[in-house]
């Protein structure tokens, strides 16, 4: 009667613990595997077969569809260069160069992957239709004072982290790693 007893305190330990790590793993971004490079963050592993359980689960939750392995990679910022988180009552340049794909997008978004409704209803940019210097780099102006050249608006108040993701790119799903020299720079400027 006392081993049965141990057996059902040990199986009720282990689910409380297992039911614990599921819930902290769903209340982070998408499980584990997250590629850090910089201020950006991608879980290349998210859109093929090697996604883990964390992962998928926090997919369901959430209702995105990540792009497949073979479409993409989606990167996330939630901090500037140095490490700051995004604020918007700051301004931010996001600048340089992206790594060779055949078409990016930079968008402001909601933490939870939502756009910003705003004035002159633009949440982002394109790689098409930015203004680029003769070297190919680019400048993107985040604010929530219209800049001239590439700007794109930031909520009022709302937290928001930019999403950039790079369509048929030569980083693969399979890296394991990424130099952040080969993406773009985040740098805070005057905040109000």
């Amino acid at each position: 009667m006392i081993l049965i007893g141990k057996f059902i305190l040990a199986a009720f330990v282990g689910a409380l613990i297992g039911l614990g790590v599921t819930y902290a793993a769903l209340q982070n971004d998408f499980g584990f595997g997250a590629v850090t490079a910089g201020p950006w963050t991608a879980w290349p592993r998210n859109g093929g077969r090697g996604v883990d359980p964390y992962a998928r689960a926090m997919l369901a939750k959430s209702g995105e569809i990540p792009l497949g392995a073979s479409e993409g990679l989606s990167f996330i910022a939630r901090a500037d260069s140095e490490g700051r988180d995004l604020e918007p009552g700051c301004d931010y340049i996001v600048s340089g160069q992206t790594p060779q794909a055949r078409y990016w997008t930079l968008t402001v978004m909601t933490p939870q992957g939502r756009l910003f409704a705003n004035p002159s209803n633009r949440s982002g940019f394109t790689s098409s239709e930015i203004l680029r210097a003769a070297d190919g780099a680019f400048a993107i102006a985040l604010s929530r004072r219209a800049r001239p050249g590439n700007w794109i608006p930031l909520p009022e108040n709302d937290p928001f982290i930019l999403d950039l993701r790079l369509y048929e790119s030569e980083f693969s799903t399979s890296m394991l790693s990424f130099d952040a020299a080969n993406l773009p720079t985040i740098k805070r400027g005057a905040c109000r």
